[in-house]
Formats: structure tokens, C-alpha cells, sequence
């Protein structure tokens, strides 16, 4: 009997104790399910950073710890998780970060809020570029970056993706190093925040950064708020950015006093471009614990001396 412990919210129990039995079944798995199994009988701890599971070192013969979560950077430092962590690379959230991320390059490359925003009675008349001429920038092409930036690129943008280790992506233009950094934003005009977030990554997106874009850019970011520079943004939105879609902060719920808020060029999702989904995650789950039974790699592990 594989013993799998689940440390995350109680509202996210329910969905889980639904999807996760079917899918370790698939796996031919007979897995105890629990949030209160004793720490040394665990094999395996699902678990969110967030979770009441925030000292693993009582579990001496846990397996893995599979993360609930794309982003790590809330659990990875934590000093009394030694056993193996990998990420959540779930199909559902990718799928809905493309849709969320497609939505909005296509709605400020259309210019659709200017005819939404706008029924002032004057007729507009302003015709978009085609996607072929409006250069698009991803940084971060782990898996939702890459996924977003194939979608891009089928839809005729020129898309230019920047990663800290050299990828390569059909149809893709890929950069790495400082230098690709410098080459990756000059002139462009749309751009998507995907990086994880480390030491390297905070405030990526920063006054001498900002400057780099065409003038008239805009800026998407759903993937962690320490990449922008709020300071250097709200300044840039006066100077060479036209718009800035944020979904991601700081300080989550964003302040009620933040400049975000009211500034006319700016707008504020609540964290919701995309989400872990129950079903399709517990697919994940269930492979990797089949892969530590059978003695094979884990999926998606954590280089710990990376952040991610």
C-alpha cells in the first residue's frame, strides 16, 4: 500500500479526493489518500507551498514531494525539504495560460479597448498591423512560455523567447545570455513575463530594461510580480509604454492604495490567468508516484542550486 499525504487547502480537498483515486487506478496504483497519515508511514506528499506540511523533516522515508503548483519558488528554500520536489507541469494550466495570454496580445494587438472603452461617438477608423508585423517578446520558455509562444507564432506573430539556458522551439526565434536579454526586447512590442522568479529574475523588467521596447509597447505579465520594477513601470507608462495587463503582484490581494489601480494604462487581473486543475494534475501526480514505485526518473524535478 502506497501512503500519499495531502497538504494543501481545504478547499481544494474535495476536487482532489475526486480526481486523484481514478488516476492512480489508470496507473494501476493502490494508493491510501489522506491528509493526516503519521509522517513516517508517508511515501509520497502532494503538496502546495501554502499547505500545513511546512517541516518535512519528520517524513524520513518520503519519496518525493510533488508540488501542486508551477512555481516553486515559495517551497524550494525551504531548508527542511531534502527529499526530491518536483514541479506541477499540468496540460489544464498550460491550456489556460495560452488562452489567457493569446486573449490579451490579440485584444491590445487589435487595439480592441479603444472601441470598447471608447463609445464616445467619434468613429475610429485605425486599422492593426497584421500579427506578421507586430514583433512579440516571451521571456521564460519553460513549459507555459514555450507553449505560448508556439500558439503566438501559428497565429503569424514574430515571436522572439528569451530564457537564462538556450531552448529551441519550432518557428520560435530563441536568445539566452545579457546580450540575448538586450536583443530580445529591443523594439518589441508586445511583451509576455513567464520567468520563475529568482534572484537572477527580480526586477528583470526594470527602468534601463523598460527602455529597450518600441515606443507605444505593451506589457503582459502572468507569471510573478517581483519581475517588473513597479516603480520604473508606472514612470515608463508616462514615457514609451502604452499599456501594462498585470495579473500577478507584489503584494497579493494588489493594495487598495497601489498606483496599479487607478492609473489609466494599466489593468489589473487577480491572479487568475490560469490555475492548477484537479483533473489534469492528477495525472501528473499519479505518473510520477508510478515512477518512484518503478524505480524510474521523476518528471519535472527541481534544480535546487537554480530556484526551479
Amino acid at each position: 500500500m502506497i501512503r500519499a499525504l495531502f497538504s494543501a487547502g481545504d478547499h481544494v480537498w474535495p476536487e482532489y479526493l475526486e480526481a486523484l483515486p481514478p488516476a492512480f487506478n489508470t496507473e494501476g496504483l493502490i494508493v491510501d489518500l489522506s491528509r493526516s497519515h503519521a509522517p513516517e508511514t508517508v511515501d509520497y506528499i502532494i503538496a502546495a507551498p501554502n499547505g500545513p506540511v511546512q517541516d518535512f523533516s519528520p517524513y524520513t522515508f518520503c519519496k518525493a514531494v510533488l508540488n501542486l503548483w508551477a512555481g516553486v519558488e515559495d517551497i524550494v528554500s525551504n531548508e527542511t525539504l531534502t527529499q526530491p520536489l518536483a514541479r506541477m507541469v499540468d496540460p489544464g494550466l498550460t491550456d489556460g495560460m495560452v488562452e489567457w495570454v493569446v486573449g490579451h496580445v490579440m485584444r491590445h494587438h487589435l487595439g480592441i479597448d479603444a472601441h470598447i472603452l471608447g463609445q464616445d461617438g467619434e468613429w475610429r477608423t485605425d486599422y492593426p498591423p497584421l500579427s506578421r508585423e507586430r514583433p512579440v517578446t516571451i521571456l521564460g520558455l519553460g513549459e507555459l512560455g514555450a507553449a505560448c509562444a508556439q500558439m503566438l507564432a501559428t497565429l503569424g506573430f514574430p515571436v522572439t523567447g528569451w530564457s537564462r539556458s538556450q531552448k529551441t522551439i519550432q518557428g520560435v526565434t530563441c536568445l539566452a545570455s545579457d546580450t540575448g536579454l538586450k536583443k530580445a526586447l529591443t523594439g518589441a512590442e508586445i511583451i509576455v513575463l513567464l520567468l520563475p522568479l529568482t534572484d537572477a529574475t527580480t526586477n528583470i523588467l526594470n527602468a534601463k530594461t523598460l527602455a529597450l521596447l518600441a515606443d507605444g509597447a505593451f506589457i503582459i505579465n502572468p507569471g510573478r510580480g517581483p519581475l517588473i520594477d513597479d516603480d520604473a513601470l508606472v514612470a515608463a507608462l508616462d514615457a514609451n509604454i502604452a499599456h501594462a495587463t498585470l495579473d500577478v503582484f507584489r503584494t497579493e490581494p494588489l493594495p487598495e492604495n497601489h498606483p496599479f489601480w487607478k492609473h489609466p494604462q494599466v489593468t489589473v487581473t487577480p491572479h487568475i490567468a490560469s490555475t492548477t486543475r484537479a483533473k489534469t494534475a492528477a495525472t501528473c501526480i499519479a505518473e510520477n508516484i508510478r515512477r518512484g514505485e518503478a524505480g524510474e526518473p521523476f518528471l519535472y524535478l527541481v534544480d535546487r542550486t537554480k530556484g526551479y
